[in-house]
């Protein structure tokens, strides 16, 4: 008989927060992570860690989640005090400034992306490359049934869709640049079916993941990190770091700014052009 005073949130089963695709159930690890009554931090515990003004009790916190974990129904907000993307010593109306400031921020950068690649921001994911080395639109040779080969520009193969209904191959006009392009731009169009190769890929058994729009914001937040990180850029396994925390943080440019945070973390800030 559980006691009255449980905390209803160890009774949620964790799994429920990340459902798994009926017929990827049986090679999916099962979770280890299990509640533990006065030990995981709760909403309850998370929230009673803030002062009046909001201030947050950090060492309390840190010194909860050793013993018990974090409850996924708050991972996204602790997060983003544990990746230092918010001072645990500001108020709340401090972090809601910076927080607006922020996604002011993050829409720039993408409509910057959005110039240079139509594709960001569309509900696609590129999956075949967009340009050669030297900046031209990828073109294949094409018989033409004689001896005589023409250049046809191919057209970037994208994954789309939406929630209600199957995902299916589109095809996206590329931008035919009239200029020589910029190095720099070169080199993260180069990237940006890289990243979809790998994100069509990452976390597959999710249910979260048939939905071809969540699948197109992780491209999203990956393509515009590798713009603003020069030296970095992309590198194999970032979608596997940035599709946790695509799931948890609802608002994209908050999710952006998150894993900005955690590529600080691990990379330092060689590469970031951002001061936010």
């Amino acid at each position: 008989m559980l006691c009255c005073y449980a905390d209803p949130e160890a009774l949620v089963d964790p799994e429920s927060f990340y459902p798994i695709r009926p017929e990827c159930k049986e090679d999916a690890p099962p979770t280890r992570f299990k509640p533990m009554p006065g030990k995981t931090l709760s909403s309850r515990r998370w929230h009673a860690s803030f002062s009046p003004d909001g201030q947050l009790d950090i060492s309390t916190v840190i010194q909860r989640i050793q013993r018990g974990g974090v409850h996924p129904k708050i991972k996204g907000e602790v997060w983003e005090f544990l990746l230092s993307c918010y001072d645990p010593n500001t108020t709340l109306d401090q972090r809601n400034e910076l927080r607006q400031s922020r996604r002011l921020e993050y829409e720039k950068l993408k409509s910057k992306c959005k110039e240079m690649e139509p594709s960001v921001g569309s509900g696609v994911v590129i999956t075949m490359p967009l340009i050669t080395e030297d900046g031209r639109p990828v073109e294949t040779l094409r018989s033409n049934n004689g001896p005589e080969s023409v250049l046809e520009t191919q057209q970037p193969e994208v994954i789309t869709g939406d929630a209600e209904g199957p995902s299916r191959t589109e095809k996206v006009e590329p931008v035919i640049e009239s200029e020589p392009v910029d190095a720099a731009v070169v080199q993260w169009k180069l990237t940006l079916h890289q990243i979809g190769l790998d994100v069509v890929r990452t976390d597959r058994s999710l249910v979260y993941y048939e939905d071809p729009l969540n699948r197109s914001r992780l491209w999203d937040l990956l393509a515009i990190y590798s713009w603003i990180d020069r030296d970095i850029g992309y590198c194999q396994g970032m979608s596997d770091l940035c599709s946790p925390i695509s799931i948890l943080i609802e608002n994209e440019a908050d999710a952006f700014w998150c894993f900005e945070r955690l590529m600080r973390r691990l990379f330092g800030e060689r590469g970031s052009s951002l001061n936010s």
